[in-house]
């Protein structure tokens, strides 16, 4: 059952001590960033900084704590030895897209599946973004902006009395604004593999069993820029829901399939084929909206 923090002692002087600090790291991250404007960009490096900054500074985290390139990953922070969270960082800027962001949380997922690891972040030094490894793809653990005046009460998720508990959502101290920009992310070492019959790369699929092992990525229906593929996509909802060319899809986990279905909803929603506002929706597009309707009930009742 998730906890909520407002009880917990270890939140409450986590709150007041983030309060505290945050003006200094607002201050310091803001110097990380002066040779970007400086010099027409800056590096991944400096993104890195802002992120252990944040982690000793902010959340908590001894410095000790914090392990580099550990099986190639940018930040390993463990905890008594105990690897608790895989963290990706990127340019500052780099992950203005949600494209970037999903190459970004692949990649990072990658090399937690090598450590062992459940949880994932990624960030740019204005996003921290983190979730929990589930079957079939990830669950939100903290999306924090680290460019606001006070601090996301949903770091607390990141910190050494945090990460290992559920997460419950929490009040942002702003409006928050997801990436939204359908933009390519960069080649990555996992993103450059591709898909031996298809040829695609791993962001292109809505089930990943294994970032590394492309025989377990099913479902296509992206292109290989990132766009909908408006071939794919509704045979990938068909062979979910009714079945494609007479074979219903075999070998996925049941608990992966609401999590695979609201991702090609809302693809097809991106591409406008969902009703109600597509006017005239194919049938097998008004299946998937009866489906969700069901999934939304089911969630109502848990």
């Amino acid at each position: 059952m998730a906890t909520t923090p407002t009880g917990l002692a270890s939140f409450r002087t986590w709150s007041s001590h983030a309060a505290t600090v945050w003006p200094v790291f607002q201050a310091r991250r803001l110097e990380r960033l002066a040779e970007g404007r400086r010099y027409a960009g800056a590096p991944e490096k400096v993104a890195e900084n802002i992120i252990e900054d944040l982690l000793t500074g902010v959340l908590g985290w001894p410095l000790a704590d914090l392990n580099h390139q550990v099986a190639r990953c940018d930040i390993l922070v463990t905890q008594l030895g105990i690897r608790r969270l895989v963290i990706e960082t990127k340019r500052p800027g780099a992950l203005s897209g949600q494209h970037a962001v999903e190459g970004a949380f692949l990649q990072a997922q990658g090399y937690a599946e090598t450590l062992h690891v459940d949880s994932v972040g990624v960030s740019d030094g204005a996003r921290l973004l983190a979730a929990d490894i589930i079957p079939g793809g990830r669950s939100v653990r903290a999306e924090a902006d680290l460019s606001v005046p006070e601090p996301d009460a949903n770091l607390f998720w990141l910190s050494p009395d945090g990460v290992y508990r559920r997460p419950v959502p929490l009040p942002h101290p702003v409006v928050w604004t997801p990436p939204t920009a359908d933009e390519p992310s960069a080649p990555s070492a996992v993103s450059a593999q591709l898909h031996p019959k298809y040829h695609l790369p791993v962001t292109c699929f809505a089930y990943v069993g294994s970032v590394t092992e492309p025989h377990t990525w099913r479902l296509p229906y992206l292109d290989a820029e990132g766009g909908i593929d408006h071939s794919r996509l509704p045979k990938a909802i068909q062979a979910l829901l009714t079945d494609y060319r007479g074979t219903r899809i075999r070998g996925l986990p049941e608990e992966a399939v609401p999590l695979i279905l609201r991702r090609l909803a809302a693809a097809a929603r991106r591409a406008g084929k969902m009703p109600p506002e597509c006017l005239d929706p194919a049938p097998v597009y008004v299946q998937l909206s009866h489906v969700l309707l069901q999934l939304e009930a089911d969630d109502g009742c848990n």
